[in-house]
């Protein structure tokens, strides 16, 4: 196991370089921050000041080599905008999108996992059809359209919740509920059809043939056997929450680092934007290799 997370380790390793080199130098084609942050009437001259003041009036190879020099030393430079260090930025936001993501995914787990195992052990009845049909839609819907539609009936037609902001324990709901749809919809119909293929072999006949409890048979001689596929996909949507969950944070104004992402790319705020991909590059990797290790505990063959 430890050769196996040592070889993931050096392969995410070299995916986080490779990225740092392509995000520098993509993000410099964005534009000049000059031209944004300075007044329009700004002089050239004033514009010559702010890049020197920014180091952006030195050649792009040699920005890049003191990004490298200072990425050594977790130092990511100054927000342009907020004239703070970057990384005390992005941790900033994630104080919000970590709880955010945290919150959704265990109410996708705990979900997914007993309605898919239930409607797998009732193929073909009501309750499995309705689950199917709840599924399919939830992985279907836009992100944006069902973030839209939560807004129009809930926060104006019927006033129950906030349309935005997070002052209140209320305004949480509505990103949560969103949030929650989608990976739900994905885990539901992988924990059912894993299920499904568990159920049906030897082991399981022969519990039922002894006259082990549904209850039992379902969550502990079923479940185990049946989770490999079921945690790729829940890391896979832990991941993509990681990322920001752009769309949702910006319409809901929820401070996190999703909204951080887009409000910075607007604003060339090059320096916040670095740190909070390779931020969120560095946590995915993480969470990568924790899945792998959950591989090896789950099932002790992939450990040779």
């Amino acid at each position: 196991m430890i050769k196996m997370i040592g070889q993931r380790a050096i392969a995410s390793i070299l995916s986080l370089l490779v990225l740092m080199v392509l995000v520098f130098f993509l993000s410099r084609l964005t534009g000049d921050p000059a031209v944004l942050f300075l007044p329009i009437d700004a002089t050239e001259q004033m514009k010559e000041e702010f890049r020197r003041l920014h180091g952006l009036d030195l050649p792009i190879i040699q920005q890049f080599w003191h990004y490298i020099v200072d990425l050594t030393q977790l130092d990511f430079g100054d927000s342009l905008r907020k004239a703070r260090p970057a990384l005390d930025v992005v941790l900033e936001a994630y104080a919000w999108t970590l709880p955010l993501a945290l919150i959704t995914m265990s109410l996708v787990v705990v979900a997914a996992i007993v309605l898919g195992s239930l409607a797998a052990f009732n193929v073909g009845g009501f309750f499995d059809r309705l689950v199917s049909i709840i599924s399919l839609i939830g992985a279907s819907a836009p992100d944006f359209w069902i973030a839209i539609v939560a807004i129009v009936v809930f926060s104006i037609g019927l006033g129950w919740v906030p349309t935005s902001g997070v002052g209140t324990p209320w305004h949480w709901i509505l990103p949560i509920a969103v949030l929650f749809i989608r990976p739900f919809g994905l885990v539901v119909q992988v924990v059912r059809g894993s299920m499904l293929s568990a159920l049906s072999s030897l082991y399981v006949k022969t519990a039922r043939a002894k006259g082990v409890k549904n209850t039992r048979l379902i969550f502990v001689h079923t479940l185990r056997n049946g989770m490999l596929p079921v945690i790729t996909v829940i890391g896979d949507q832990a991941a993509a929450m990681l990322n920001g969950a752009v769309i949702v944070e910006t319409i809901f104004g929820f401070p996190g680092i999703g909204k951080l992402m887009i409000d910075s790319i607007l604003q060339r705020d090059f320096n916040v934007v670095l740190a909070a991909i390779m931020i969120t590059a560095l946590a995915i990797f993480v969470m990568n290799i924790l899945i792998d290790i959950a591989y090896s505990v789950l099932d002790p063959r992939i450990r040779n």
